[in-house]
């Protein structure tokens, strides 16, 4: 099996679901929710069965919501799509999605007839409607504390997903060694059971290079350059050196990181 990622989403999740301020808030919503009893629920349903009515809409659409997002949604969106995109087509998955699941928890409670099919129509453009404002809210920019203007939080390159949340920092290298992928952070290192080639595909938005047939720099983090025969070696800083193999050197002249050779030019 190559990779961790789908392991590291599902752990994530949990974790997230887990957490005491996520189940509080939920529980909160249900109750009151089984206390006001919308959309007909407080004629139709006694408070025996309102109660876990409610807490099941609150509970399932949340964690397919959480759970959509985290595996399709954030995936998506690495296309730099515009921001009114990314919250129009999420919308549309969690809405869908949760549509389809509270037309089904409704047919135990309400059956196929009469206010079960009235309630199941509410609930799916509610569904729609409450998926677009909670992803607007994800998605809303935040505000420099310095300049007051909105600036867009970029995304942590998705290789970061595979780590255990102490070792999620700034990407510094990647490694191959064997059949393993060691992930070089500012918090720690990691290994992962995948190739090379597949670790960099996860990198962006990190601007890097392929500096070796084993090794992958973040150029960002490149604190110097030294020449060692016919390739080089990069300073990584805390000590960590990477090789820059011959046929790369042209690469990493390109990015800056050494100067042009005689008679080149650049652009």
């Amino acid at each position: 099996m190559e990779g961790s990622g789908p392991p590291s989403a599902m752990r994530e999740l949990r974790r997230h679901l887990g957490a005491p301020f996520v189940l509080a808030t939920q529980a909160g919503v249900a109750l009151v929710l089984g206390l006001s009893g919308p959309f007909g629920t407080f004629e139709s349903l006694q408070a025996a069965l309102r109660f876990p009515y409610w807490a099941g809409v609150v509970f399932g659409t949340y964690a397919l919501g959480a759970l959509i997002t985290l595996v399709v949604i954030e995936r998506l969106d690495r296309d730099g799509a515009h921001v009114a995109l990314r919250v129009l087509r999420g919308g549309f998955l969690i809405g869908l999605a949760a549509g389809v699941f509270l037309a089904l928890w409704n047919l135990p409670f309400f059956g196929w007839q009469g206010l079960g099919a009235q309630i199941a129509g509410s609930s799916l453009f509610g569904a729609f409607v409450v998926s677009w404002v909670v992803l607007s809210l994800r998605a809303m920019l935040v505000h420099h504390p310095d300049s007051g203007h909105p600036i867009e939080t970029p995304p942590a390159p998705p290789i970061l997903r595979r780590l255990p949340l102490e070792k999620r920092g700034t990407l510094v290298a990647l490694s191959a060694t064997d059949h393993y992928v060691e992930v070089i952070t500012d918090k720690g290192r990691e290994l992962l059971l995948m190739r090379l080639a597949d670790a960099i595909k996860e990198t962006a938005p990190a601007r890097g290079l392929q500096v070796h047939r084993s090794h992958w720099v973040a150029l960002e983090q490149v604190r110097g350059a030294r020449r060692r025969g016919d390739g080089a070696l990069l300073d990584m800083g805390d000590g960590l050196e990477i090789p820059v193999s011959r046929r790369h050197m042209g690469a990493i002249r390109a990015a800056g990181l050494m100067p042009l050779k005689k008679g080149s030019q650049q652009g």
